[in-house]
């Protein structure tokens, strides 16, 4: 079986790739050759996630899924959510991100976040949805050299490192992302026993 993830982020694949059964072969965008950026415009985490599935289907034919995540601020009525990656600018750049919500932050009292997966599946003309959440808070600086995004600053529940401070293994194992992917792997090796 193959599969487009619908992704550009190489960080996201090396991560899915490493959960997913070694039977399912995994294309990236690049492998299908799609260089434009597939559209994002929806206004939540649900609805980016669905388009970017529905778009590649539609405009490649491959069955495929994508996936949108956002951190999730409580104490910023949910932002930075469906605006992550593009919180402080359209450049995405994952620093200026950090200090934007750290400064937003600044006069806080509760640091609860939470980061949201959501994984749309396109396969055999049928769409599926898989949800994974890790609910943990923000932390006043930066710590650790790991991960991507938003993980130098996130510490989830029960943990007293961030994401950047934890291996790949054990994020996968708690992470919103590696919630989401085991249900889409789980819902997948169930269509192989029909």
């Amino acid at each position: 079986m193959q599969l487009v993830f619908a992704t550009n982020n190489h960080n996201k694949l090396k991560e899915v790739q490493a959960l997913v059964p070694k039977h399912i072969k995994l294309l990236s965008l690049a492998d299908i050759l799609c260089i434009e950026d597939v559209p994002e415009t929806q206004s939540t985490i649900e609805g980016n996630a669905i388009q970017k599935a529905e778009y590649i289907k539609a405009n490649y034919g491959y069955d495929c899924f994508a996936d949108d995540t956002g951190l999730e601020v409580e104490a910023l009525n949910g932002e930075p959510g469906v605006f992550s990656a593009r919180y402080a600018g359209p450049q995405r750049n994952a620093e200026a991100n950090m200090s934007k919500l750290l400064s937003e932050l600044d006069n806080k009292t509760t640091r609860r976040a939470q980061f949201k997966t959501v994984i749309a599946l396109h396969l055999n003309g049928k769409l599926e949805t898989f949800i994974g959440i890790c609910k943990g808070e923000i932390t006043r600086e930066r710590q650790g050299e790991k991960g991507f995004g938003y993980d130098p600053i996130f510490k989830a529940e029960g943990y007293d490192k961030t994401f950047a401070e934890i291996s790949l293994e054990e994020k996968n194992k708690i992470g919103h992302r590696g919630k989401a992917v085991q249900q889409l792997i789980q819902f997948l090796k169930n269509q192989e026993s029909h």
